[in-house]
Protein backbone atom coordinates (compact mmCIF):
# COMPACT_ATOMS: atom_id res chain seq x y z
CA UNK A 1 0.00 0.00 0.00
CA UNK A 2 1.27 3.46 -0.86
CA UNK A 3 -0.08 6.83 0.12
CA UNK A 4 0.92 9.95 -1.76
CA UNK A 5 1.05 13.40 -0.23
CA UNK A 6 1.06 16.66 -2.13
CA UNK A 7 2.09 19.83 -0.33
CA UNK A 8 0.72 23.28 -1.06
CA UNK A 9 3.09 25.66 0.69
CA UNK A 10 3.18 29.39 0.18
CA UNK A 11 6.36 31.25 0.90
CA UNK A 12 4.68 34.57 1.73
CA UNK A 13 4.95 35.74 5.31
CA UNK A 14 1.92 35.26 7.53
CA UNK A 15 -0.03 38.39 8.36
CA UNK A 16 0.14 39.44 11.96
CA UNK A 17 -2.54 37.72 14.00
CA UNK A 18 -2.65 34.50 11.97
CA UNK A 19 0.18 32.67 13.69
CA UNK A 20 -0.37 29.36 15.41
CA UNK A 21 -2.95 29.65 18.17
CA UNK A 22 -3.98 33.22 17.22
CA UNK A 23 -6.64 32.24 14.67
CA UNK A 24 -9.92 31.25 16.30
CA UNK A 25 -12.12 28.71 14.50
CA UNK A 26 -15.84 28.49 15.21
CA UNK A 27 -16.69 24.99 16.44
CA UNK A 28 -20.10 23.84 15.19
CA UNK A 29 -21.01 20.38 16.53
CA UNK A 30 -22.46 18.19 13.79
CA UNK A 31 -21.83 20.93 11.22
CA UNK A 32 -18.11 21.70 10.94
CA UNK A 33 -15.33 24.03 11.98
CA UNK A 34 -14.52 27.49 10.68
CA UNK A 35 -15.47 27.70 6.98
CA UNK A 36 -15.48 23.92 6.54
CA UNK A 37 -18.85 22.17 6.75
CA UNK A 38 -19.64 18.45 6.90
CA UNK A 39 -20.87 17.32 3.47
CA UNK A 40 -19.14 20.09 1.50
CA UNK A 41 -17.47 19.03 -1.77
CA UNK A 42 -13.69 19.00 -1.77
CA UNK A 43 -13.61 21.73 -4.43
CA UNK A 44 -15.42 24.08 -2.04
CA UNK A 45 -12.86 23.32 0.66
CA UNK A 46 -10.01 24.17 -1.70
CA UNK A 47 -11.81 27.39 -2.63
CA UNK A 48 -11.91 28.40 1.04
CA UNK A 49 -8.20 27.62 1.36
CA UNK A 50 -7.34 29.75 -1.67
CA UNK A 51 -9.38 32.68 -0.33
CA UNK A 52 -7.41 32.80 2.93
CA UNK A 53 -3.77 32.01 2.02
CA UNK A 54 -2.36 33.78 5.06
CA UNK A 55 -4.20 31.40 7.37
CA UNK A 56 -3.79 28.19 5.36
CA UNK A 57 -0.25 28.75 4.14
CA UNK A 58 0.84 25.11 4.53
CA UNK A 59 -1.57 22.47 3.24
CA UNK A 60 -0.94 18.74 2.77
CA UNK A 61 -3.16 16.63 0.51
CA UNK A 62 -2.97 12.87 1.09
CA UNK A 63 -4.58 10.04 -0.84
CA UNK A 64 -4.04 6.40 -1.75
CA UNK A 65 -1.91 6.45 -4.88
CA UNK A 66 -2.63 2.93 -6.15
CA UNK A 67 -6.35 2.81 -5.31
CA UNK A 68 -7.85 6.29 -4.85
CA UNK A 69 -11.17 4.80 -3.71
CA UNK A 70 -9.65 2.78 -0.87
CA UNK A 71 -8.91 5.52 1.68
CA UNK A 72 -10.13 9.01 2.46
CA UNK A 73 -8.75 12.00 0.61
CA UNK A 74 -7.25 14.04 3.45
CA UNK A 75 -6.53 17.76 3.52
CA UNK A 76 -4.25 18.46 6.48
CA UNK A 77 -3.26 21.74 8.11
CA UNK A 78 -0.16 20.99 10.20
CA UNK A 79 0.09 24.56 11.52
CA UNK A 80 -3.41 24.27 12.98
CA UNK A 81 -3.40 20.62 13.97
CA UNK A 82 -6.45 19.31 12.10
CA UNK A 83 -7.46 17.15 9.13
CA UNK A 84 -10.41 17.26 6.76
CA UNK A 85 -11.38 13.73 5.71
CA UNK A 86 -13.30 13.39 2.45
CA UNK A 87 -15.16 10.29 1.32
CA UNK A 88 -13.12 9.07 -1.67
CA UNK A 89 -16.16 8.28 -3.86
CA UNK A 90 -18.39 11.32 -3.35
CA UNK A 91 -15.44 13.61 -2.48
CA UNK A 92 -17.55 15.24 0.24
CA UNK A 93 -16.36 16.05 3.76
CA UNK A 94 -17.32 13.30 6.21
CA UNK A 95 -15.11 14.04 9.23
CA UNK A 96 -13.14 16.87 10.80
CA UNK A 97 -10.36 15.41 12.93
CA UNK A 98 -8.48 17.73 15.29
CA UNK A 99 -5.38 15.76 16.20
CA UNK A 100 -3.42 18.47 18.07
CA UNK A 101 -5.93 20.29 20.28
CA UNK A 102 -3.23 22.47 21.82
CA UNK A 103 -2.59 24.04 18.42
CA UNK A 104 -6.18 24.93 17.54
CA UNK A 105 -8.17 27.54 19.41
CA UNK A 106 -11.90 26.98 18.99
CA UNK A 107 -14.91 29.13 19.83
CA UNK A 108 -18.20 27.62 20.95
CA UNK A 109 -20.98 30.11 21.69
CA UNK A 110 -19.12 32.90 23.52
CA UNK A 111 -16.35 30.79 25.03
CA UNK A 112 -13.03 29.54 23.66
CA UNK A 113 -11.46 26.16 24.20
CA UNK A 114 -8.27 24.56 22.91
CA UNK A 115 -5.06 26.20 21.83
CA UNK A 116 -2.16 27.04 24.13
CA UNK A 117 -4.15 29.39 26.38
CA UNK A 118 -7.40 27.47 27.03
CA UNK A 119 -6.62 23.80 27.59
CA UNK A 120 -9.43 21.45 26.63
CA UNK A 121 -9.52 19.56 29.91
CA UNK A 122 -12.24 17.08 30.71
CA UNK A 123 -13.69 19.42 33.32
CA UNK A 124 -13.56 22.40 30.90
CA UNK A 125 -15.28 20.42 28.14
CA UNK A 126 -18.00 19.21 30.49
CA UNK A 127 -18.56 22.70 31.84
CA UNK A 128 -18.81 24.24 28.34
CA UNK A 129 -20.85 21.62 26.52
CA UNK A 130 -22.97 20.42 29.42
CA UNK A 131 -24.09 17.02 30.70
CA UNK A 132 -23.94 13.96 28.49
CA UNK A 133 -24.03 10.20 28.82
CA UNK A 134 -21.01 8.28 30.05
CA UNK A 135 -18.48 7.71 27.29
CA UNK A 136 -16.49 4.71 26.12
CA UNK A 137 -13.09 3.63 27.43
CA UNK A 138 -10.78 1.94 24.91
CA UNK A 139 -8.53 -0.17 27.11
CA UNK A 140 -6.24 -1.10 24.20
CA UNK A 141 -5.47 2.52 23.33
CA UNK A 142 -5.84 3.91 26.83
CA UNK A 143 -8.26 6.54 25.53
CA UNK A 144 -11.60 7.65 26.93
CA UNK A 145 -14.14 9.11 24.45
CA UNK A 146 -16.85 11.54 25.49
CA UNK A 147 -19.73 12.01 23.03
CA UNK A 148 -22.12 14.83 22.18
CA UNK A 149 -24.36 15.00 19.09
CA UNK A 150 -22.01 15.37 16.13
CA UNK A 151 -18.99 15.86 18.39
CA UNK A 152 -16.60 13.72 20.42
CA UNK A 153 -13.55 14.31 22.61
CA UNK A 154 -10.82 11.78 23.27
CA UNK A 155 -8.80 11.87 26.50
CA UNK A 156 -5.67 9.81 27.28
CA UNK A 157 -5.89 7.92 30.58
CA UNK A 158 -2.54 7.23 32.34
CA UNK A 159 -1.95 3.60 33.25
CA UNK A 160 -2.03 4.31 36.98
CA UNK A 161 -5.56 5.70 36.70
CA UNK A 162 -7.23 3.14 34.44
CA UNK A 163 -9.16 1.87 37.47
CA UNK A 164 -11.19 5.10 37.25
CA UNK A 165 -12.93 3.53 34.25
CA UNK A 166 -15.21 0.65 35.17
CA UNK A 167 -16.78 -1.60 32.55
CA UNK A 168 -15.89 0.87 29.83
CA UNK A 169 -17.49 3.82 31.63
CA UNK A 170 -16.27 6.53 33.98
CA UNK A 171 -17.82 8.97 36.40
CA UNK A 172 -18.51 12.50 35.09
CA UNK A 173 -16.77 14.88 35.23
CA UNK A 174 -13.66 12.77 35.27
CA UNK A 175 -11.02 13.70 37.82
CA UNK A 176 -8.07 11.64 38.90
CA UNK A 177 -7.45 10.88 42.60
CA UNK A 178 -4.74 13.55 42.70
CA UNK A 179 -7.28 16.20 41.63
CA UNK A 180 -6.01 16.61 38.07
CA UNK A 181 -8.14 16.12 34.96
CA UNK A 182 -7.05 14.77 31.55
CA UNK A 183 -6.57 17.07 28.56
CA UNK A 184 -8.23 16.22 25.21
CA UNK A 185 -5.81 14.75 22.67
CA UNK A 186 -8.31 14.59 19.79
CA UNK A 187 -11.65 16.09 18.75
CA UNK A 188 -13.95 14.71 16.03
CA UNK A 189 -16.76 16.61 14.29
CA UNK A 190 -19.21 14.66 12.14
CA UNK A 191 -22.77 14.53 10.84
CA UNK A 192 -25.29 14.19 13.66
CA UNK A 193 -28.25 13.07 11.56
CA UNK A 194 -27.71 9.55 12.92
CA UNK A 195 -26.91 8.34 16.42
CA UNK A 196 -23.49 7.00 15.43
CA UNK A 197 -20.68 7.57 17.90
CA UNK A 198 -17.49 8.52 16.09
CA UNK A 199 -14.14 8.31 17.83
CA UNK A 200 -10.72 6.78 17.27
CA UNK A 201 -9.77 3.52 15.53
CA UNK A 202 -12.71 1.68 14.01
CA UNK A 203 -15.10 4.27 15.46
CA UNK A 204 -13.62 6.76 12.97
CA UNK A 205 -15.09 4.77 10.07
CA UNK A 206 -18.62 5.39 11.38
CA UNK A 207 -18.57 8.99 10.17
CA UNK A 208 -20.50 9.34 6.91
CA UNK A 209 -21.51 12.20 4.66
CA UNK A 210 -25.03 13.59 5.19
CA UNK A 211 -27.61 12.98 2.46
CA UNK A 212 -27.77 15.52 -0.33
CA UNK A 213 -30.84 17.79 -0.40
CA UNK A 214 -33.63 16.76 -2.80
CA UNK A 215 -32.96 17.90 -6.34
CA UNK A 216 -29.24 18.42 -5.80
CA UNK A 217 -27.23 18.23 -9.03
CA UNK A 218 -24.06 17.20 -7.22
CA UNK A 219 -22.99 13.74 -8.43
CA UNK A 220 -26.06 13.58 -10.66
CA UNK A 221 -26.07 10.37 -12.67
CA UNK A 222 -25.43 11.03 -16.35
CA UNK A 223 -26.50 8.11 -18.54
CA UNK A 224 -24.52 7.74 -21.74
CA UNK A 225 -25.90 6.27 -24.95
CA UNK A 226 -22.78 5.72 -27.01
CA UNK A 227 -22.82 7.64 -30.29
CA UNK A 228 -26.17 9.22 -29.44
CA UNK A 229 -26.66 11.38 -26.35
CA UNK A 230 -26.26 12.15 -22.63
CA UNK A 231 -29.25 11.92 -20.30
CA UNK A 232 -29.19 13.85 -17.00
CA UNK A 233 -31.28 11.90 -14.51
CA UNK A 234 -32.10 14.67 -12.01
CA UNK A 235 -32.93 17.48 -14.41
CA UNK A 236 -34.26 15.18 -17.12
CA UNK A 237 -32.31 16.83 -19.95
CA UNK A 238 -31.28 14.99 -23.12
CA UNK A 239 -28.20 16.45 -24.83
CA UNK A 240 -27.49 14.69 -28.15
CA UNK A 241 -24.59 14.85 -30.54
CA UNK A 242 -25.29 17.67 -32.96
CA UNK A 243 -26.86 19.91 -30.33
CA UNK A 244 -26.35 23.62 -30.90
CA UNK A 245 -24.78 25.95 -28.32
CA UNK A 246 -28.23 27.44 -27.79
CA UNK A 247 -29.67 24.00 -27.08
CA UNK A 248 -26.94 23.23 -24.57
CA UNK A 249 -27.22 26.62 -22.90
CA UNK A 250 -31.00 26.11 -22.54
CA UNK A 251 -30.66 22.60 -21.09
CA UNK A 252 -27.58 22.92 -18.88
CA UNK A 253 -27.40 26.63 -18.21
CA UNK A 254 -24.59 29.05 -18.82
CA UNK A 255 -21.20 27.30 -19.08
CA UNK A 256 -18.54 28.02 -16.47
CA UNK A 257 -16.12 28.85 -19.27
CA UNK A 258 -15.77 28.96 -23.04
CA UNK A 259 -12.38 28.17 -24.51
CA UNK A 260 -11.07 27.69 -28.05
CA UNK A 261 -9.65 24.27 -28.76
CA UNK A 262 -5.95 24.08 -29.42
CA UNK A 263 -4.64 22.22 -32.44
CA UNK A 264 -5.60 18.58 -32.02
CA UNK A 265 -2.37 16.68 -31.38
CA UNK A 266 -4.11 13.38 -32.19
CA UNK A 267 -5.32 14.42 -35.65
CA UNK A 268 -2.10 13.09 -37.22
CA UNK A 269 -3.38 9.58 -36.40
CA UNK A 270 -6.62 10.15 -38.31
CA UNK A 271 -7.05 10.07 -42.09
CA UNK A 272 -10.78 10.73 -41.93
CA UNK A 273 -10.61 14.53 -41.57
CA UNK A 274 -9.59 16.11 -44.89
CA UNK A 275 -9.48 19.68 -43.57
CA UNK A 276 -6.09 21.38 -43.21
CA UNK A 277 -4.72 21.07 -39.70
CA UNK A 278 -4.76 24.80 -39.10
CA UNK A 279 -8.56 25.04 -39.48
CA UNK A 280 -9.16 22.68 -36.55
CA UNK A 281 -8.44 25.51 -34.11
CA UNK A 282 -11.88 26.95 -34.84
CA UNK A 283 -13.48 24.35 -32.57
CA UNK A 284 -14.39 25.51 -29.05
CA UNK A 285 -15.32 24.05 -25.68
CA UNK A 286 -18.12 24.78 -23.28
CA UNK A 287 -16.66 23.97 -19.85
CA UNK A 288 -19.10 22.82 -17.18
CA UNK A 289 -16.73 22.42 -14.24
CA UNK A 290 -19.57 21.93 -11.74
CA UNK A 291 -20.95 19.06 -13.83
CA UNK A 292 -17.54 17.51 -14.51
CA UNK A 293 -17.67 17.81 -18.28
CA UNK A 294 -16.64 19.69 -21.40
CA UNK A 295 -18.60 19.87 -24.63
CA UNK A 296 -16.70 20.43 -27.87
CA UNK A 297 -18.43 22.27 -30.72
CA UNK A 298 -17.36 22.18 -34.34
CA UNK A 299 -16.07 25.60 -35.35
CA UNK A 300 -17.80 25.46 -38.75
CA UNK A 301 -21.15 23.79 -38.05
CA UNK A 302 -21.45 24.92 -34.39
CA UNK A 303 -22.75 21.51 -33.38
CA UNK A 304 -21.70 19.36 -30.42
CA UNK A 305 -19.18 16.78 -31.64
CA UNK A 306 -17.50 15.51 -28.45
CA UNK A 307 -18.22 15.20 -24.74
CA UNK A 308 -15.38 14.90 -22.22
CA UNK A 309 -16.37 13.51 -18.79
CA UNK A 310 -14.01 13.85 -15.81
CA UNK A 311 -13.62 11.55 -12.77
CA UNK A 312 -11.59 14.09 -10.74
CA UNK A 313 -9.28 11.51 -9.20
CA UNK A 314 -6.32 12.82 -7.17
CA UNK A 315 -3.03 12.17 -8.90
CA UNK A 316 -4.24 13.64 -12.20
CA UNK A 317 -3.21 17.04 -13.52
CA UNK A 318 -6.86 18.21 -13.67
CA UNK A 319 -7.67 17.23 -10.07
CA UNK A 320 -9.88 19.87 -8.42
CA UNK A 321 -10.56 21.61 -11.75
CA UNK A 322 -13.82 19.67 -12.14
CA UNK A 323 -16.40 18.08 -9.90
CA UNK A 324 -16.62 14.35 -10.56
CA UNK A 325 -19.03 13.42 -13.36
CA UNK A 326 -21.08 10.44 -12.19
CA UNK A 327 -21.52 8.86 -15.61
CA UNK A 328 -23.12 5.48 -16.30
CA UNK A 329 -22.37 3.81 -19.63
CA UNK A 330 -24.49 0.76 -20.37
CA UNK A 331 -22.86 -1.62 -22.84
CA UNK A 332 -24.80 -4.24 -24.78
CA UNK A 333 -27.14 -4.77 -27.70
CA UNK A 334 -29.76 -2.86 -25.74
CA UNK A 335 -29.83 -0.89 -22.52
CA UNK A 336 -32.13 -3.48 -20.92
CA UNK A 337 -29.65 -6.24 -21.80
CA UNK A 338 -26.79 -4.20 -20.39
CA UNK A 339 -28.73 -3.60 -17.18
CA UNK A 340 -29.41 -7.32 -16.80
CA UNK A 341 -25.82 -8.28 -17.51
CA UNK A 342 -24.31 -5.64 -15.30
CA UNK A 343 -22.10 -4.37 -18.15
CA UNK A 344 -21.84 -0.81 -16.93
CA UNK A 345 -18.87 1.53 -16.96
CA UNK A 346 -18.81 4.17 -14.22
CA UNK A 347 -16.09 6.25 -12.52
CA UNK A 348 -15.51 3.22 -10.25
CA UNK A 349 -14.61 1.00 -13.20
CA UNK A 350 -10.89 0.47 -13.67
CA UNK A 351 -9.10 -0.18 -16.94
CA UNK A 352 -8.87 -3.96 -16.51
CA UNK A 353 -12.65 -4.08 -15.97
CA UNK A 354 -13.22 -1.91 -19.03
CA UNK A 355 -11.28 -4.39 -21.17
CA UNK A 356 -13.37 -7.26 -19.77
CA UNK A 357 -16.49 -5.42 -20.91
CA UNK A 358 -15.35 -3.98 -24.24
CA UNK A 359 -12.55 -6.37 -25.15
CA UNK A 360 -8.92 -5.66 -25.94
CA UNK A 361 -7.98 -2.65 -28.03
CA UNK A 362 -4.91 -1.32 -29.81
CA UNK A 363 -1.85 0.26 -28.24
CA UNK A 364 -2.23 3.41 -26.18
CA UNK A 365 -1.31 6.93 -27.15
CA UNK A 366 0.76 8.62 -24.44
CA UNK A 367 -0.51 11.95 -23.14
CA UNK A 368 1.68 14.34 -21.13
CA UNK A 369 -0.93 17.05 -20.40
CA UNK A 370 1.12 19.39 -22.56
CA UNK A 371 4.15 19.42 -20.27
CA UNK A 372 7.01 17.00 -19.72
CA UNK A 373 7.36 18.47 -16.20
CA UNK A 374 3.85 17.38 -15.16
CA UNK A 375 4.43 16.06 -11.59
CA UNK A 376 1.76 13.37 -11.98
CA UNK A 377 3.35 11.77 -15.02
CA UNK A 378 1.86 10.69 -18.32
CA UNK A 379 -1.52 9.09 -18.92
CA UNK A 380 -2.57 6.62 -21.60
CA UNK A 381 -5.39 7.04 -24.12
CA UNK A 382 -7.16 3.96 -25.51
CA UNK A 383 -9.80 4.18 -28.22
CA UNK A 384 -12.89 2.14 -29.07
CA UNK A 385 -15.80 2.88 -31.33
CA UNK A 386 -17.50 6.08 -30.11
CA UNK A 387 -15.41 6.32 -26.93
CA UNK A 388 -11.84 6.89 -25.73
CA UNK A 389 -10.46 6.37 -22.22
CA UNK A 390 -7.69 8.36 -20.59
CA UNK A 391 -6.17 6.00 -18.04
CA UNK A 392 -3.85 6.88 -15.15
CA UNK A 393 -0.81 4.79 -14.25
CA UNK A 394 -2.76 3.21 -11.38
CA UNK A 395 -5.30 1.83 -13.86
CA UNK A 396 -8.14 4.19 -12.98
CA UNK A 397 -10.01 6.26 -15.56
CA UNK A 398 -9.19 9.99 -15.60
CA UNK A 399 -11.52 11.04 -18.42
CA UNK A 400 -13.70 9.52 -21.09
CA UNK A 401 -14.20 11.22 -24.43
CA UNK A 402 -17.40 10.49 -26.35
CA UNK A 403 -17.67 11.01 -30.10
CA UNK A 404 -19.41 9.62 -33.17
CA UNK A 405 -17.18 7.27 -35.17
Amino acid sequence: MTQRSAVMQRTRRRCEGTAMGATVFDLRPGVGIGPFSIGMPICDAFAQIEQQPNIYDVVHVKYHDEDPLKLDIVISFPDHGFHLRFDPWSQRLRLVEIYDVKRLQMRYATSTIGGPSALATFVAVYALFGPTFPGIYDKERGVYSLFYPGLSFQFPIPNQYTDCCHDGEAALPLEFPDGTTPVACRVSIYDNSSDKKVGVGKLMDRASVPPLPPGSLYMEEVHVKLGKELYFTVGGQHVPFGASPQDVWTDLGRPCGIHPKQVDQMVIHSASDPRPKTTLCGDYFYNYFTRGMDILFDGETHRAKKFVLHTNYPGHADFNSYIKCNFVISVGESEAEANRGGNKITPRTNWEQVKEILGECGPAAIQTQGSTSNPFGSTYVYGYQNIAFEVMKNGHIATITLFQS
